[in-house]
């Protein structure tokens, strides 16, 4: 992925990219532990499309938003893995628009489209 992002001269969206990648592909992978997930990177005229599928039918839910504070976050090291869920809002936040396609083959595409 770096490299085809570097190939079409969209350094500058390079990090935003890996992050909504890193995102999706975690959203995936917990949606459906030990399955098949699929990454697709695409471009047309409006900017960089990242997909990624995966066998679940579920939607991806994101939290409700809200202020948190440091105070908000349970730091122990009990609770480390159950501070996120906040992956959406990062996708959302670092995306042009983003969306939820079902795959008539199963599963379904979650993706983001990054313009440069």
């Amino acid at each position: 992925m770096d490299t085809r992002i570097r190939k079409w001269d969209y350094f500058h969206i390079l990090d935003s990219a890996l992050l909504v990648v890193s995102e999706l592909v975690t959203n995936a992978s917990r949606q459906t532990p030990h399955e098949e997930i699929r990454l697709q990177l695409s471009r047309d005229a409006y900017g960089v499309i990242i997909a990624v599928w995966d066998a679940a039918h579920e939607l991806p839910q994101a939290k409700p938003m809200t202020e948190l504070t440091l105070d908000d976050l349970d730091l122990s090291e009990e609770a480390f893995d159950d501070n996120g869920g906040w992956g959406l809002h990062i996708v959302r936040t670092l995306s042009a628009t983003c969306g939820v396609i079902g795959d008539p083959a199963g599963g379904k595409w979650v993706w983001a489209r990054i313009r440069p």
